[in-house]
């Protein structure tokens, strides 16, 4: 009698054993599905962000280029310049720009941005878009004939003539805000050869030779840093 009492009371430890292991693994099971639902839902969150972010990108360069081309729709053509949908205002006659091989602006290059930079300003410059531009870049660009450094350096002269001549001759009615403002985000930019206008697959010297205004917006930053930390998660 004393050998079975034994073994009931063995075989209900052992249950009671099974049991408890049986609850912590259970205990354990719910934990882990409130974490994955935790990760689950960050991620979903992260995908609504990144979603609002692409959208804001959007909606902010779609307008803002339907707004240049308001203001600029009469004046392109006779400043033989183009805007197209990435913000890049292009002025593409090397002629009408600076003398060959020359980074001071010519006189008619000189009238030109004396009208289009303050225009320009007052549209990057209103309530709906200052707060969302992260740069405002004139870009310099030669074509491939001469040496690439002797044209990187020629390209930069050139961009540091236009930038000057915008701070020192095409700003005097802004108020000193918008000048601060301007400072804190225009760049100048020589690229030499480095990005030629190509036609049926082959360089045009022409066109290639221009200089252009170029705007980024804090979206476009905040795409890139989607980019960035979606490259290091995968390097992990």
């Amino acid at each position: 009698m004393s050998k079975k009492h034994d073994i009931e009371y063995e075989s209900r430890e052992e249950n009671a054993f099974l049991l408890s292991t049986g609850d912590l693994m259970a205990g354990l099971l719910f934990i882990f599905i409130l974490l994955l639902m935790g990760a689950l839902l960050q991620v979903q969150e992260k995908a609504e962000e990144d979603k609002m972010v692409v959208q804001k990108y959007d909606q902010t360069k779609g307008q803002l280029y339907i707004d240049l081309q308001k203001e600029f729709k009469d004046s392109l053509e006779k400043w033989n310049a183009t805007i197209d949908s990435t913000l890049c205002i292009r002025f593409q006659e090397p002629r009408t720009l600076f003398a060959f091989n020359r980074a001071t602006l010519s006189p008619k290059f000189q009238v030109i941005l004396k009208d289009f930079f303050p225009r320009y300003i007052k549209v990057l410059n209103r309530p709906k878009y200052k707060n969302s531009i992260a740069e405002i870049r004139i870009e310099g660009h030669t074509d491939s004939s001469g040496e690439y450094f002797y044209n990187m350096e020629l390209s930069q002269d050139r961009t540091r003539s236009v930038l000057e001549y915008c701070f020192g001759q095409c700003c005097g009615n802004m108020p000193e805000e918008t000048k601060i403002w301007m400072k804190n985000l225009i760049t100048a930019n020589g690229l030499s050869s480095s990005r030629p206008i190509l036609v049926n697959g082959r360089e045009n010297a022409e066109l290639s030779r221009r200089v252009e205004f170029r705007v980024r917006t804090d979206a476009e930053k905040h795409l890139e840093d989607i980019v960035k930390k979606r490259i290091e998660i995968n390097n992990e």
